[in-house]
């Protein structure tokens, strides 16, 4: 299960975890949250397991230990069938690709490639989700198909509709489809933005979207920390923080951009730029269409704005930004139809339409 900052990847997992847990049992691994040492995250596995036994930990070998038996201990509790009689047993590992951190330990090189090796043959279930999409599927490239992959979609308008309803927004149907319509533009659809949005809107703080946007992206507030925890997590995870963060804000400034553009103005060659975009792409920062690069989240890119600088704005210059950013992302109505007019003679010229204000998305 695949799926970025805020889509909503933990809770679904969790509530598939309690959806089990009625039917037979499960166990759900925070790998992210637990992932040490081989031999500490086995511990920590095994200490509450449905499916553990008194040799799960078998860690010792000629009185020392080994990171490699740890791991080999933890693929045998993965693959051991489950009671007779009893459902199997089924594990929900979040974070999959932090196991990765476990290559630093001598004799365990290739570990994610052993560790879907072994739940390919495990008679056993499994729910994997993963935050990082495209290092996910290159994982997973050629692999047969017990593996399947589901994408976490945004959420749709009727979804940001529901989520006002069960809040009481909006005194008549009309004013509630068109605040869901704003939120919807201004969230970009993510779960984490629309949740936030709602409940401020909920608790009377801002009659407007995009008002309330603006107050919540000042330094501290929720959205504010939502998007720098996005930020930071995935530059540290990628490589070249400083270059990144360089193009990021060369993004952040304009976009789409090309690669020799972004070159031109971050002052490197076109190849070491080339590379730097390529990590961006591998913690699904940025995304490239017709050779034209932009932010992936089109919010994070107004946080980046924002907050990457000496100083962050304040007041006016904070409600300009946001303002800015709102009319870009909302949809503009049409315009009111002309007043009637008399029938057109046979002679007439045929009328004109009206100029529209809105034409199609410019992708290039």
């Amino acid at each position: 299960m695949l799926g970025g900052c805020g889509t909503g990847r933990t809770t679904v997992l969790r509530r598939v975890a309690l959806h089990l847990a009625a039917r037979g049992g499960s166990q759900y691994i925070d790998v992210e949250r637990s992932a040490s040492t081989p031999e500490g995250f086995l511990a920590a596995v095994t200490a509450d397991s449905p499916y553990a036994t008194g040799d799960d930990p078998r860690v010792f070998r000629d009185g020392r230990r080994s990171a490699r038996d740890a791991f080999d201990a933890l693929l045998r509790l993965l693959g051991r069938p489950g009671r007779q009689g009893a459902a199997t047993p089924a594990f929900l590992l979040d974070g999959l690709l932090e196991l990765r951190t476990f290559e630093s330990f001598p004799g365990l090189r290739g570990v994610l490639g052993e560790f879907l090796d072994a739940l390919q043959e495990s008679p056993n279930r499994f729910a994997l989700a993963s935050r990082y999409v495209g290092r996910t599927l290159r994982l997973l490239r050629g692999r047969p198909d017990r593996f399947e992959v589901v994408h976490l979609p945004r959420l749709s308008p009727t979804e940001v509709l529901a989520a006002l309803a069960a809040r009481r927004v909006g005194r008549t149907d009309a004013e509630r489809n068109d605040v869901a319509r704003r939120v919807h533009a201004l969230a970009d659809g993510r779960p984490a933005y629309v949740d936030r949005i709602v409940d401020a809107i909920a608790a009377g703080r801002s009659p407007a979207p995009e008002r309330f946007l603006a107050s919540e992206l000042a330094p501290g507030a929720p959205l504010y920390w939502i998007c720098r925890f996005s930020y930071e997590l995935r530059l540290h995870r990628a490589r070249g923080y400083g270059a990144l963060k360089a193009i990021l804000g060369v993004l952040a400034d304009e976009e789409p951009l090309t690669l020799s553009a972004i070159a031109l103005r971050l002052g490197r060659t076109p190849g070491s730029t080339r590379d730097y975009l390529a990590w961006l792409e591998d913690v699904d920062m940025v995304g490239v269409r017709q050779k034209r690069y932009s932010f992936a989240d089109p919010l994070l890119r107004l946080w980046v704005r924002l907050h990457c600088r000496p100083v962050p704005p304040e007041g006016p210059t904070l409600e300009r930004e946001v303002q800015e950013y709102a009319a870009s992302r909302l949809p503009r109505a049409d315009p009111s139809p002309p007043p009637a007019t008399a029938p057109r003679t046979a002679t007439a010229a045929p009328a004109r339409r009206p100029p529209r204000s809105w034409g199609l998305i410019e992708i290039d």
